[in-house]
């Protein structure tokens, strides 16, 4: 049997091309047991090697564990910051801290803010209270805190009875704190019932009323007795500290001790000398330093000082002992060399003749005219003194051919950089138009003369025109929807009004240059050709002056900074203000003295109801900064390099906040307070972080001017009260026009003398529909009336 179906067996292929070929893969058995015992020994050294490495991992791991514990521990590092904060009026923290103290140690020092030095516990703390009521030094105290402590009452009864353990001043203090950063946190529970059962239910009550306002590691510990303290101590001496990240940047001191040194009535400063421990990251005597409410100085000497507060028993009678002497024992002193050190810059000093134009080279000549030569382009009709950079605004006469002929071109909108100073603005894009409708003239299928529209507006007055457009807005009225809508005025000509103004064609795509038109205080500030590569270099920075032992003080020690060239009057409102709360002395990184443009990422916090408007003054406190600012506020498009800038600060959602400031480098957090009334302290108003410093981001303020549809003719229509006079009309004729029900056209011509106009729209107009022209602004940051920065906030 034959044929398609047939079986047919597949070849055989044998394995083996000869007996040769078969021999090359056999080996003895001699060479296959020292082959499997050659894998057998790989095998075990790879695991021996693994486990030899897990080993040392876990040891270096258990090192590092000891020697953090005792470098928490032990006499290298600084006294923990215990803070001691009431969420409520009535809790008793006098109490608190006489307990506390009386436990860690029967003496402590005569200072505003005592040290003590336990040798059962093995610990040294400074134990601050927070005064409640106020906010800036409860924020101060938090920012160097290594401990908060909140300590409650389980008896807080309100006026209907029930049980209250925290009240509106501890909320906005606590939202505040994790706005900072809220480090390692305890929360002590006073006042419990005597009686074992009512304590228990007493405890869990609170837990499950505070849980959910602190962190998942916070833990509650009575507090009454001293057993309860007791075993609070116990604890708090094994607990790993966590601190913010962003305070972990700087090297910073708490002060213990303030005094003022060689006054000089001439000059009117002084010498401030703030005493304390090096906490954080090494301080260099070569580094500029931020004084907490008295701004940023040189430093003229660092003393270092011996240790008064040791854990060593014979040596803390010995520091006790000394308290009678009134200079320390000092080991050692640095002085700044002067090719290190750095300089205080705060503004730029701006060059008069740095705008003034120069006669150019000849090779610059040479240069110019070979570029005109290889350079081909069309002829354009612009207006006298357009510049390069503005003809990339305007269209070329065939853009013009989809609504009308070249002609109309002689109308356009004339610069006039005497009187105005303003850029031309950006033409509206043609639109895809049917051929019949491109061609109709408006003048005849209207039916309608510019000697109508001349009497139809000319028997008006400016009370009626006034009253005419009131009863227009109110029947168009969608201020909800369109915020940004203006009046023309019918006193001042419009391109006055409105000089500084300029349409874009998409505010996404179309180009504006970030150096056009800059105001003066640009000139005052400092700007990085590429921030986050000069914030690397400047950590960089930071890490390898840690490294060197020459000029910098390790953290740990205590040390006498010597603060040159402050004014008498700032130094003696920070001693005043010293007695309320520990003045903060921070090493400040390379170029953060120097004044730009600031933006964080801000939001409106939810206790704050008061409308927030641009510009207020607002008091940022920045890291250990604080200062009086007036930001301007605009949204964050992460799509486009121009962003809108916003009134109001909106509740609910994020915000872009530039100030002109100090420049800082991120992770920074910020807390805005604003005073409100005749309140002494001021409220909680929003929080944010630091984003960036860049004077170039461009922040435009928008405007729409609107007008309304007098008579329409299917896609062509007679627009009134937008403008007044017929000058204007021409002025922006070539900004492109819209429509609230999406309709997209351009101006033609101005009809008679009050301010009418023929437009075009891509199409049919309803005569209820209201035009809008779109025109921007670049708005800038207010600069501050305040010098940096202010000491009594």
């Amino acid at each position: 049997m034959g044929g398609s179906r047939a079986q047919v067996n597949k070849a055989h292929k044998t394995r083996f091309a000869s007996k040769s070929s078969r021999n090359l893969h056999k080996t003895s058995l001699k060479d296959k047991h020292q082959n499997a015992k050659s894998d057998r020994n790989l095998g075990k050294g790879a695991r021996a090697a693994r486990i030899q490495r897990n080993n040392m991992l876990r040891d270096q791991k258990r090192a590092a564990a000891l020697n953090e514990k005792r470098a928490l521990t032990g006499s290298t590092s600084p006294p923990r910051v215990i803070v001691l904060f009431g969420l409520s009026a009535h809790v008793d923290l006098n109490s608190v801290e006489r307990d506390l103290l009386a436990l860690l140690s029967s003496k402590c020092s005569n200072e505003a803010f005592p040290t003590v030095v336990s040798s059962e516990y093995k610990i040294r703390a400074t134990v601050l209270k927070a005064p409640h009521g106020n906010l800036s030094s409860c924020m101060d105290m938090a920012k160097v805190a290594d401990l908060m402590a909140f300590v409650t009452s389980a008896s807080s009864p309100c006026e209907d009875g029930s049980s209250d353990y925290i009240d509106s001043f501890g909320e906005q203090c606590l939202s505040v704190f994790k706005a900072i950063g809220l480090p390692s946190s305890v929360v002590l529970i006073r006042d419990l019932p005597s009686d074992l059962k009512g304590r228990n239910e007493s405890k869990k009550i609170c837990n499950h009323s505070l849980a959910s306002e602190f962190p998942d590691h916070c833990k509650f510990y009575p507090a009454d007795t001293k057993d309860d303290l007791h075993k609070f101590l116990y604890l708090l001496k094994e607990q790993r500290l966590k601190s913010p990240h962003w305070r972990n940047q700087r090297g910073y001191v708490a002060s213990q001790k303030l005094e003022m040194l060689d006054h000089d009535s001439v000059s009117g400063k002084c010498t401030l000398c703030v005493t304390g421990y090096v906490r954080a990251r090494n301080l260099s005597v070569n580094q500029l330093v931020h004084v907490s409410g008295a701004g940023d100085y040189q430093l003229s000497k660092i003393d270092i000082l011996r240790d008064p507060y040791a854990l060593n028993p014979r040596k803390v009678q010995d520091a006790m002992d000394a308290d009678d002497v009134p200079d320390l024992q000092v080991i050692s002193s640095l002085v700044p060399d002067t090719s290190k050190q750095e300089p205080l810059y705060v503004e730029n000093v701006p060059d008069p003749l740095a705008g003034e134009q120069t006669w150019p080279t000849e090779a610059e000549m040479a240069e110019a005219e070979e570029n005109q030569k290889h350079k081909k382009f069309k002829k354009r009709r612009l207006p006298p003194g357009t510049s390069e950079y503005q003809a990339a605004w305007i269209l070329d006469e065939s853009d013009e051919d989809d609504f009308g002929s070249g002609d109309e071109l002689n109308d356009g909108m004339v610069l006039d950089d005497v009187e105005n100073g303003a850029a031309p603005n950006e033409f509206s894009k043609t639109f895809d138009l049917e051929e019949d409708q491109g061609s109709l003239d408006l003048g005849v299928s209207d039916g309608e003369t510019e000697t109508d529209s001349v009497m139809v507006d000319g028997d008006m007055t400016r009370e009626h025109i006034e009253d005419d457009i009131k009863r227009l807005k109110e029947a168009h009225a969608e201020d909800e929807e369109f915020p940004d809508e203006v009046i023309t005025p019918l006193d001042v000509p419009a391109r006055k009004r409105f000089a500084k103004y300029r349409g874009l064609k998409s505010c996404r795509t179309s180009s504006w240059d970030p150096k056009e038109s800059l105001p003066p205080e640009y000139a005052r500030i400092f700007a990085f050709d590429n921030f986050a590569r000069t914030r690397k270099h400047v950590l960089a920075k930071a890490l390898e002056r840690d490294r060197s032992k020459d000029d910098t003080v390790s953290p740990g020690t205590y040390a006498r900074l010597y603060i040159k060239e402050v004014p008498q009057n700032v130094a003696s409102n920070v001693c005043l203000h010293a007695r309320l709360t520990p003045i903060i002395t921070c090493g400040l990184l390379q170029h953060e003295s120097k004044m730009s443009v600031l933006h964080f990422s801000i939001k409106k916090h939810d206790s704050y109801q008061v409308p927030l408007k641009g510009k207020e003054e607002l008091i940022f406190h920045v890291g250990f900064r604080q200062f009086v600012a007036r930001p301007i506020f605009s949204s964050d498009t992460f799509n486009s390099d121009k962003h809108k800038m916003e009134k109001f600060l909106h509740a609910g959602r994020f915000s872009v906040a530039s100030i002109y400031a100090p420049i800082s480098f991120p992770p920074l957090c910020l807390v805005a307070l604003k005073k409100v009334g005749d309140m002494s302290s001021p409220v909680l108003a929003a929080v944010g972080s630091l984003i960036s410093v860049d004077p170039d981001r461009i922040l435009l303020k928008k405007i729409i001017l609107t007008g309304y549809p007098q008579r329409v003719s299917k896609v062509k229509a007679t627009v009134r009260y937008m403008f007044h006079h017929p000058e204007d009309i021409r002025w922006f004729k070539p900004v492109e026009v819209w429509t609230k029900y999406g309709r997209r056209g351009r101006i033609k011509e101005p009809v008679g003398t009050h301010g009418a106009m023929k437009c075009l729209f891509n199409g049919v107009l309803q005569q209820n529909d209201t035009v809008c022209m779109s025109l921007f602004k670049r708005a800038y940051p207010k600069w501050p009336e305040h010098k940096f920065p202010l000491s009594n906030c």
